[in-house]
Order: C-alpha cells, then structure tokens, then sequence
C-alpha cells in the first residue's frame, strides 16, 4: 500500500454511512460533540479533486495567491509577490475575510475552502501551494483552535478533527509527505503544501519576498542552540536529540555547522542560514540574544516554541514568537498558533536535509512536519530554493 493510500484510510461508502448516523445521535446530546459531529460530516462530503490537470511548466504555475480584500496590507503584499513571482492573475483569488487573527467554521468552510477549491479546480494547471497573504486569518474557531493554513492544506482528506493523541489518532493524522524523498505534486499526496507571507509591517513582508529572489546557496553556517543532553524517551529529550543528527548530517555534507550545547542562551555570532532554538523554553532564554540572531537571505528556522505564531500583532509577555525573526531577516520559518505537542515540530533533521540537497521551502517544512490539519504555519515563499542548482536526483524535477 502507498504512503499516501494508508494516510488517507479509505473507508467504505457503508462505513461512513454508519459514522453519520453515530454523529446525527451524538449532535443531539452536547454542543462539544455537535461541533466535533458537524466538522466530520463536512469532511466526510468533502469531494477530492476529480479534474485531471496538466503539469505545470513553472514554478509560478505552481502557485495560486489569497488575498483578503478587506485589508490593504493583504493585498499589497499579495499583488508584489506575484509580481516577482510573476504569477498569473489568473492565479489570485480575493476574498472577503475577517480582520482578525481568528475566523468562525462556517466562516472558514463557506468564505475560504469552497471559493479556493473552486478556483483550483477552475485552472487547467495542477496546483501545489497555495499562498495566503498577511491580514488572512490563522486560527480556526476558538483560541486554543486550528492552524487556518493545516486546515486549508488537508481540506481534500476526509478525516475528522483530532480529539486524541494515542497511536491511532496519530497514524491518521500522518502528513502523506512527512520524511518524503522527492519533490511534492498535489495530485499525488492529496494535499497542497500551504505558506504564508505573514509579518508585523507590511515592509518585513515584502523584504520576505525579497529575500526568497536573493536566495543563494551559502555552505552555511547552520547554527542549532541544542539543551543538555539528558536520558530519557520524553519529548524533551527525544527532540533536543534531533538538533544533534541535524548536526552530523549537514556535518557530512560539508556544510558549516555548529551546534550550541552549554546551558546559556546565545545568539550565533554571524548572519545564519539555518537556525534552531527552545526559544523561550530554554531555561536559559535571554530576549536580547534572541533578537540579535541574524540571516542570510534564503535562511530558515525552527523555534520549539508551542505558541510562536499565536499572532503576529503586538503583544505584552508570553512566549518568543516567530514574527520576531521575520523583522531579523529570515525568509523561512515554522510556528503554532496554539500548543502542538512536540510531534508537530519540524524535525530539523530532515528540514535542513532536504533543503540543502534541492527542495523548495515548502517541501522542506512539509518534510519534516509530521501532522496534518493541525497547528501548524509555515512562514515564506514556497518556490525559495537557493539549492536547486545543486539538486540530487530525487528532487530534480
């Protein structure tokens, strides 16, 4: 069975017809389980792409842009990526969304999923990354809510919302393309590798995009501020572990490295391509050396933070968040926009790995990301690919 064949779990017709009927009984007793019940039935009619589409013969192809008409920051951001990019306007889909870092269900089905679906299948190109634009809502629903860009990315898979985290909840949840090995087409993982060009000033946005063209491929360094190493099969240790094989993998590729492994909390001493740290999780966390980290255009980075893109506004305290590192220069970046569990941090292990070996941005994250329809965000221009020059066979078009 194919890895995309076991992610999906395809039911019979018979199957699901019993899971509506257990749903119908279940909406009638509390309103948790009504709004979990109505989220599964939307999924379950959620139609797959059934339109064969030609392959695209650019990267620009690739791309369909949202923009929210409601916000102007929106849409000059939106217009001047597609303008570098030089996507079609064909490609650009405006739609009228809340101003808010949050938006209802219905809201997000009706004013969201259904108009770019519809706008994907009225293309005769096969989309792979959808692009959503700075004032674009992140969250889905409630605070503690879904990431909007997990949620648009898996809009085709026909599995409910998550309400637990053992085994099974979590082979279902598998992303199609965690850890894959080759470049990403839509039509053949059943999702799309969803981005966003998000920022504090609408300045810090258009200098992300800027940064995606200027991208090169620089040797390094990559800088990773690792905990203590400590025993144990928790979280913790397991993922602080992943920052060491990160290490040793770009190590043997010959790729600058250094890792941090001392108990303080340092800013690496010159500009990165590639940059990792707890952030404010680290016991040791000092916000001055936080906000001194620096980029090279191209770069990308992991904070294991759970609630680094709860917003991008202005905020008093909590914990270190992403946009701090888009206003310092990074052009990639992944964050939360409520607690993910450390399963759905991105495995840096893999992220660098397929970056430096030719994969775009979008397919590195994705790579190394493990969920689907989850808490995630990524930051950036999906096309950015400053290795492609230097790609391995696997990712070569």
């Amino acid at each position: 069975m194919s890895e995309f064949t076991a992610g999906r779990i395809s039911r019979t017709r018979p199957y699901w017809n019993a899971v509506r009927r257990r749903i119908v009984h279940a909406m009638r007793l509390r309103p948790l389980v009504r709004l979990v019940g109505s989220l599964l039935l939307a999924a379950c009619a959620a139609p797959a792409p059934r339109v064969a589409k030609r392959a695209p013969a650019t990267g620009a192809e690739r791309v369909l842009v949202v923009i929210n008409t409601r916000s102007a920051a929106s849409d000059s951001v939106g217009r001047y990526y597609a303008k570098r990019r030089g996507i079609d306007p064909s490609h650009i889909v405006r739609l009228a969304l809340p101003l808010d870092d949050e938006i209802g269900d219905i809201a997000f089905q009706t004013g969201l999923v259904s108009p770019v679906r519809a706008a994907i299948e009225a293309l005769p190109v096969r989309i792979d990354f959808i692009v959503l634009t700075t004032g674009v809502p992140i969250r889905v629903a409630r605070k503690n809510g879904y990431s909007v860009d997990a949620m648009l990315s898996g809009m085709h898979l026909a599995i409910p919302p998550m309400v637990g985290l053992d085994s099974v909840w979590l082979s279902r949840y598998r992303n199609p393309y965690y850890n894959a090995d080759g470049p990403f087409a839509s039509d053949r993982y059943g999702i799309y590798l969803v981005t966003r060009l998000d920022c504090g000033r609408v300045a810090d946005c258009l200098a992300l995009v800027d940064r995606s063209i200027a991208a090169r491929p620089a040797p390094g360094p990559f800088y990773f501020d690792a905990m203590p190493p400590r025993r144990g099969a928790d979280g913790y240790a397991t993922t602080n572990l992943l920052l060491y094989r990160a290490a040793f993998r770009l190590g043997q590729r010959g790729v600058g490295v250094q890792i941090d492994t001392t108990s303080g909390f340092v800013a690496p001493p010159a500009a990165v391509m590639g940059y990792v740290s707890w952030g404010s999780n680290d016991s040791r966390f000092d916000s001055t050396a936080y906000h001194q980290v620096r980029f090279l255009p191209g770069a990308l980075a992991e904070t294991f933070v759970s609630t680094s893109a709860r917003t991008f506004g202005p905020v008093k305290g909590g914990q270190s968040r992403i946009v701090d590192l888009i206003a310092q220069g990074v052009t990639g970046v992944k964050g939360y926009v409520s607690e993910p569990f450390t399963l759905a941090l991105a495995n840096p292990d893999i992220l660098f790995d397929r970056y430096v070996r030719g994969a775009t941005l979008a397919e590195s994250f994705y790579a190394a990301s493990y969920m689907v329809l989850w808490k995630d965000l990524v930051i950036g221009d999906p096309l950015c690919a400053p290795y492609a020059m230097f790609q391995e066979p696997s990712f070569a078009p």
